[in-house]
């Protein structure tokens, strides 16, 4: 095996063509670390018709005609191509499941037939690509890739192309599983002997997200701590004794996400007003006044802002926040809050607004620049999660010099130290319960820190100075590599995980 790894990323999502959530991000992002280690990385997503049709991505035609088979017919599609940066290839599997792609809203499309088609359309793929370039490793993400593995093994055992390459599965959040009723697999050329409690069946269904487990070399969480986590009951959405067997088998692992500090560096980001830098933070403070005159809220610099930029959904921990608003308001905070998702929330934070309006602002929707200009502007970000598989939020505050409040759970756990005076590893306000009390009191801790000028500012540089680029983390899927490739072919024995 050469030292350079070829590595094959296949995603549903994927930065900055199609984001719906953090997937597309480290779809986008881990990529480029990967290229910058020397290591020849191609990535491959679903071609949406609003990537397709827009001109600032160059799209062209890689494969003509790709005939897919997927049980008793022949799916007629084709391979666009794009590319991350200057150099890395984005394939892009054109049919018709993706023309009604129009926008981030309408990237996934109901049912198992589109995913099951993506799946082995890009082996069929790398497959008519020879001998121009064949993976050493293919990286499924999530359930929508989930049957990928499973077809390789299955219907490609004996392809010279296909059959060397490990497998490697990073499960992004455990809680959406791609379930589906038995009859889809002779649809998709599968035997139904496959429909057992050791290989594709769950509690009566087919599920996508246990396939991709059962059939991969190796399975990654995308945090140390929620790759713990989803091993027990409270977590593991009914798959934490398989997974607990999986890492029986020391073939389960956390890498921790990064981010891209190229694209999330306040010195040089254009979505924001006013650049800045630890050394220099006048523009922050700028930025702040500038936030709170755009939202229509008192120009206050000694009022601490606090941002939430998130989906709207009980995960988040949203409904500690209602619980607790009343408190909240009561320590003399703003509120500036971007997001859509559950009506509720939707209503909840309109009402909040309506009735604290010198306080509180909630856009409902999303809007990138929006996004960026509450991460440089606010001084806190609230991310209080039920639980939080990595978190993005975080980490992109820290670089901003704005200081998380967040609850100890997954790559939340793993990425914020709570505050204590004189710990230079403080770079946030932690807590555990999941309490509306909890939660007022951490926010309670914070607002005392802030009002004392030189502490605060201590901790802004210590936030400011915490690594989480994705340099390391791409080190750590390097070695998940090679030891896929090394194990790869091997029994897949999973029998007695229920």
């Amino acid at each position: 095996m050469s030292e350079k790894l070829k590595i094959l990323v296949v995603s549903a999502e994927v930065a900055p063509f199609a984001k719906v959530g953090g997937l597309a991000d480290v779809a986008g992002a881990l990529p480029k670390a990967l290229k910058a280690m020397g290591h020849d990385v191609r990535v491959a997503m679903p071609c949406y018709k609003m990537v397709e049709a827009n001109p600032a991505y160059g799209v062209t035609t890689k494969i003509k005609s790709l005939k897919v088979p997927l049980g008793w017919r022949n799916v007629e599609s084709s391979v666009k191509q794009t590319k991350i940066g200057a150099e890395i290839p984005v394939y892009l599997i054109s049919a018709p499941y993706f023309e009604g792609s129009v926008d981030s809203r309408s990237v996934y499309a109901a049912g198992s037939e589109p995913y099951a088609f993506f799946a082995r359309a890009v082996l069929e793929m790398v497959r008519n690509m020879k001998p121009e370039w064949k993976p050493d490793v293919i990286h499924c993400n999530d359930w929508h890739t989930g049957f990928l593995p499973v077809f390789k093994d299955v219907l490609y055992a004996d392809d010279p192309i296909l059959s060397g390459a490990g497998c490697v599965f990073t499960i992004h959040n455990l809680a959406y599983q791609g379930e589906f009723d038995k009859s889809i697999l002779p649809d998709y050329g599968l035997p139904e002997s496959l429909f057992s409690m050791d290989k594709l069946e769950c509690y009566g269904s087919v599920n996508f997200l246990k396939a991709g487990i059962v059939y991969s070399d190796l399975v990654t969480t995308v945090s140390p701590t929620y790759s713990h986590e989803i091993q027990t009951q409270e977590y593991g959405c009914r798959l934490e004794g398989l997974l607990g067997y999986v890492q029986q088998l020391n073939k389960l692992s956390g890498i921790l996400n990064g981010i891209d500090y190229e694209e999330f560096d306040p010195a040089t980001d254009k979505r924001i007003r006013f650049n800045y830098s630890s050394g220099e933070m006048s523009g922050k403070v700028n930025n702040k006044a500038v936030l709170q005159s755009d939202m229509g809220l008192p120009i206050e610099a000694k009022v601490p802002l606090i941002g939430l930029v998130s989906r709207l959904a009980d995960q988040k921990g949203l409904d500690l926040i209602k619980a607790a608003s009343s408190k909240l308001m009561k320590l003399g905070v703003q509120l500036v809050v971007l997001g859509s998702g559950d009506a509720m929330y939707e209503k909840f934070f309109g009402e909040l607004e309506s009735k604290h309006p010198d306080q509180v602002r909630a856009t409902i929707g999303f809007d990138a620049k929006l996004a960026q200009q509450i991460y440089a502007g606010c001084d806190m970000f609230l991310m209080p999660s039920r639980f939080e598989p990595c978190g993005l939020g975080q980490l992109i505050a820290l670089r901003y010099g704005t200081i998380p409040i967040v609850r100890s759970t997954g790559g939340l756990a793993d990425t914020i130290v709570d505050y204590a005076k004189d710990d230079d590893k403080s770079n946030g306000f932690v807590f555990s319960e999941y309490t509306p009390e909890a939660l007022v009191a951490s926010v309670k801790k914070a607002v005392k820190v802030f009002d004392d000028k030189d502490e605060w500012a201590k901790l802004v540089q210590a936030a400011m100075s915490c690594d989480f680029s994705w340099g390391a983390s791409a080190g750590k899927y390097v070695d998940t590599y090679r030891e896929a490739i090394e194990i790869h072919p091997s029994e897949k024995d999973l029998e007695s995980a229920a």
